[in-house]
């Protein structure tokens, strides 16, 4: 009996109940028909619950008329029903295998590489030169030498004191700290001047060796010498020496530009267009029409790498692209408002140009009225520490 149970869950086995007032002699006539009937359970007097093999069910139910009861299909249980359940997924089993095996492949590359520099600080193309020396996505991780790379990059660049690569997952972590930036080495046996690299007026003079050649108040202009690299003594003579010191001017930085009173401007109308593809590799699917439907429109594209887990990526990444539409607006300008914007976007221009604006001593605006616009001037009074090496030549 109990054989014949567990071949009816791999066969297929239905749950059906029994209802009628003659339930004690269908159970016995299915019995002498050696019928196997499982799970008997009795809901009232009058209704039984019980499993019976798919193949005998037909049997059963001649049995259940000719005793006037009425039977019915409660659920389908067995490996043949559930194997029918998934037929319709077969896809989706086939896509699961796929990517169950595309983990196991991909777990032995690298398919990010993380890079932190300690203080946030930046060092300009780090990633190229990471790259360039054997560390990229799509790499075997058998075939990376850190130790290697590390060498690599500190005989390259002078910018990095320390460096660490760990390899988690598919995910290369490479850890950085910035150097201290080395103080200039004077050579004391190579002759020569400071001479003017800006034009504008001494404000403060200190001479550490060589000669002065200006004064205080002294307007200089490029290339004039500051500082020469000579002394002269009562007894020595002229002496040849590297000129050092500190020469401080008050320069100028100067911008000007015509705004017009009619301007056509664009601002965001507020409609969006989202685009995606999938990226394996270099390999790109794309799920819409490359372009955007607007006229006018900002792009901003962000890719998402996939990942599993922290350390586990995958080689695939969604890219989305996003068109946000804009509009020309065509706007009209009173005079103080055309003034206020050229002043606005000259003073922006300006202060990007000066490292330190704590050293800005005065400004000069000065605005000329024309038919279609006006003429904006914004100058900007700066005192700044002046002069560069010059070698002597004889």
């Amino acid at each position: 009996m109990f054989i014949k149970i567990i071949f009816s869950y791999i066969l297929g086995f239905l749950k059906v109940s029994i209802e009628g007032y003659y339930i004690e002699r269908f159970i016995n006539i299915c019995k002498n028909k050696k019928i196997t009937i499982w799970n008997l359970k009795r809901n009232s007097g009058i209704s039984l619950l019980l499993n019976v093999r798919v193949k005998e069910f037909k049997e059963v139910c001649k049995i259940a008329k000719k005793m006037g009861c009425k039977i019915k299909i409660k659920s389908k249980k067995g490996l043949p029903f559930l194997l029918n359940r998934y037929k319709k997924r077969k896809i989706f089993i086939i896509l699961l295998l796929f990517v169950a095996i595309t983990i196991a492949i991909s777990s032995n590359f690298v398919w990010n590489v993380d890079i932190l520099i300690d203080n946030n600080e930046n060092l300009e193309n780090i990633r190229e030169d990471i790259e360039n020396a054997g560390l990229k996505t799509g790499k075997l991780k058998s075939k990376i030498s850190t130790k290697e790379i590390i060498n690599k990059i500190r005989l390259e660049r002078e910018d990095i004191a320390w460096m660490g690569i760990e390899l988690k997952g598919t995910n290369a972590i490479v850890k950085l700290v910035k150097a201290d930036e080395k103080p200039e080495i004077v050579d004391k046996n190579e002759y020569c001047n400071i001479v003017s690299n800006k034009t504008g007026i001494i404000t403060k003079i200190n001479v550490q060796e060589g000669t002065a050649n200006v004064k205080v108040g002294d307007t200089i202009k490029t290339g004039d010498i500051l500082i020469n690299g000579w002394m002269e003594g009562k007894f020595t003579g002229i002496r040849y020496v590297h000129a050092r010191g500190e020469i401080e001017a008050k320069v100028w930085y100067t911008k000007n530009r015509k705004i017009p009173y009619k301007l056509t401007d664009t601002e965001y109308t507020g409609e969006e267009e989202n685009k995606y593809r999938i990226k394996f590799g270099n390999f790109e699917i794309n799920f819409s029409k490359k372009y955007s439907k607007f006229k006018i429109y900002d792009t901003i594209e962000t890719e998402n790498k996939i990942r599993l887990f922290s350390d586990l990526y995958l080689p695939i990444s969604i890219v989305k692209t996003t068109y946000k539409e804009k509009k020309e607006v065509k706007k009209s300008y009173t005079v103080e408002e055309t003034k206020n914007i050229g002043i606005k976007e000259l003073e922006e221009e300006l202060e990007k140009e000066i490292e330190n604006k704590d050293n800005i001593v005065n400004k000069n605006i000065n605005t000329y009225e024309e038919e279609d616009g006006v003429q904006v001037y914004v100058t900007y009074e700066v005192l700044e520490n002046i002069g560069t090496n010059e070698k002597i030549v004889f």
